[in-house]
């Protein structure tokens, strides 16, 4: 599930108390603001937490580098962006819009990637149930029953039980919890839509951002009244140069699926997915089955994504993405909502067999009912060469105890995935003074789940639009960051393998000046009890590393605390 960063309940309440105040403009404290592209910044060179980019192309300088295609797997691209347009992944082999499967891989003019997510009508999912619903509903005829003994079951139903009765733990606590939360929410967007809609009138025009808004004097006290509640909660989500309909649509897609949670308990989940799919879902084999509408109608999650991997570089346009020679493969299969397994598992295997070596993930669940499909895949990816990317979400728990799917556990294969990073998300303090840490709020962790993390927290991309630009924050944030070092370093080092990339990233990684926040704590403590590596991604020493490496032998892993450190950003 991609997600859509949802503050307190009080901070919603103070947002909604500010809407509906006297009009003195906003109480949001006034702090320095971080750069657009802070992250991509040096900690010695400017100041900011950032992965010391120009210094990793400085170092390649007249070096040649190789064309790398790099899979997003997220809730649709937006094609048509002038910052994208350029860097999108097109299959020579298909001929555009002639309704034939010319490369005759089952897809018909996939010509930048496939939705998994569409029907053969035209027709695309948006919103879908939660996972932990799906589970809850499908297991309840089998195993609430009074009789229930868990002793007559074999293995594989011991494990669906025990899963169903985890499902039902998670849907009997969001319907019997966090009501209070929920209203807060409704009236913090019902107020927020509101205000919208007298700034618009107000303003004379139907999109802005904070930014424009900053600058803007109404003429009306109502129209100060509504500055004031848009800007408190533009600021508060850090989202000030985010578009009103972008930040609006994704604060309303939130609402509505912590009331779909809160209604899971006694309403089986709609099969939204089904309904336009129209797959055999439990027949793995039936897999030719969606659309190649990559951009369908969700694709401000992917779009942002897409951009900091590999935005045209030094174009005049927007923002620079992270790397300079890279094709951008659209694949859609993260509905608002929890992803099916089975489309997790077609879009990794599609990805490799179109030739990508690197798969972005920004997205997450809480229970994988189908895990056997996608660790075959992820086991399909290694076999191929190729790097697998994902966020390890955004709920400030410790992975190493708390779910989080797909992961490098691949359970029903008995072994760990060597392919495979996962990324925390890291901040700079200027992006959260409350917080003041390295380490964003919201980010999950684990010393032995979470690899590295990177820069999660107003991060400055492209979003839908063909011309726009704006802020989104998340570990979905952090992940392509990843991605896109990961495919900076092996256009520039064609031979390393994905072992190596991840080592390389792993073992560079620099460690923080100052002690760090358990994120959705004050408790102070060391990157290295919260993260495998215990440091913070860096690309120039990433790049260093990975020069001396011979690919074509095995590589052996170096102890971190041997290895010499660079610049602490």
């Amino acid at each position: 599930m991609k997600q859509f960063l949802l503050l307190p309940a009080g901070i919603l309440l103070a947002a909604l108390s500010v809407g509906q105040a006297s009009g003195q403009g906003s109480t949001a404290p006034v702090k320095k603001d971080l750069p657009k592209g802070w992250h991509l910044s040096d900690k010695e060179k400017d100041g900011f937490y950032g992965i010391s980019l120009d210094k990793a192309y400085e170092f390649v300088k007249g070096k040649t580098s190789k064309t790398v295609v790099v899979a997003v797997i997220d809730s649709g691209i937006d094609t048509l962006h002038e910052d994208l347009k350029p860097v999108l992944w097109v299959n020579s082999k298909e001929i555009p819009g002639n309704g034939i499967d010319d490369d005759k891989n089952g897809y018909v003019d996939d010509v930048h990637g496939w939705n998994f997510l569409g029907g053969k009508d035209g027709r695309n999912v948006k919103k879908d149930s939660y996972e932990a619903a799906r589970v809850y509903h499908k297991g309840k005829a089998k195993f609430d029953k009074p009789d229930m003994d868990a002793n007559n079951l074999n293995k594989e139903e011991q494990e669906e039980y025990a899963m169903w009765l985890k499902a039902k733990l998670k849907v009997e606590g969001d319907a019997g919890g966090g009501g209070a939360d929920l209203v807060f929410m409704k009236r913090a967007l019902e107020s927020s839509l509101k205000n919208d809609s007298l700034v618009k009138q107000a303003m004379g025009k139907t999109s802005y951002t904070g930014k424009d808004l900053e600058s803007f004097s109404p003429s009306t006290p109502e129209g100060q009244k509504a500055k004031s509640g848009m800007l408190y909660i533009l600021k508060a989500f850090n989202m000030m140069e985010t578009p009103n309909t972008e930040f609006l649509e994704g604060f309303e897609d939130y609402v509505s699926g912590e009331e779909r949670k809160k209604e899971a308990m006694d309403k089986a989940p709609e099969d939204y997915r089904g309904e336009i799919v129209k797959d055999n879902y439990y027949d793995f084999n039936d897999r030719y089955y969606g659309n190649n509408d990559v951009m369908a109608n969700t694709p401000f999650h992917g779009t942002h994504v897409a951009g900091i991997i590999a935005a045209k570089r030094n174009n005049g346009l927007g923002m620079d993405g992270i790397a300079d020679n890279v094709r951008i493969m659209a694949i859609r299969a993260v509905p608002d909502g929890d992803e099916h397994d089975k489309d997790v598992a077609l879009a990794i295997r599609y990805a490799v067999d179109n030739g990508a070596k690197v798969v972005n993930m920004s997205f997450g669940k809480s229970f994988s009912p189908e895990k056997k499909w996608v660790d075959e895949a992820v086991k399909y990816a290694a076999s191929k060469g190729v790097l697998l990317v994902h966020a390890a979400g955004n709920d400030g728990s410790n992975v190493d105890s708390v779910d989080n799917f797909p992961n490098a556990m691949l359970k029903h294969l008995g072994e760990r995935a060597s392919n495979w990073i996962t990324v925390g998300a890291s901040s700079d303090p200027l992006a959260e003074p409350q917080f003041k840490s390295v380490t964003a709020s919201f980010s999950n962790y684990g010393k032995t789940e979470v690899d590295v993390f990177a820069p999660g927290t107003k991060i400055y991309s492209t979003i839908p639009g063909g011309n726009t630009y704006g802020n989104a924050q998340g570990t979905s944030m952090a992940s392509p960051v990843v991605a896109g070092v990961a495919a900076f370093l092996l256009s520039y080092f064609p031979t390393l393998t994905p072992e190596q990339v991840k080592m390389v990233i792993e073992k560079s990684a620099t460690t923080p000046d100052i002690k760090v926040k358990i994120p959705g704590t004050d408790e102070i403590t060391d990157l290295a009890s919260i993260s495998k590596s215990g440091g913070l991604l860096n690309a120039y020493e990433a790049t260093k590393l990975a020069a001396t490496l011979n690919a074509t032998a095995p590589t052996k892993i170096t102890p971190k605390s041997t290895l010499k450190k660079g610049n602490k950003g």
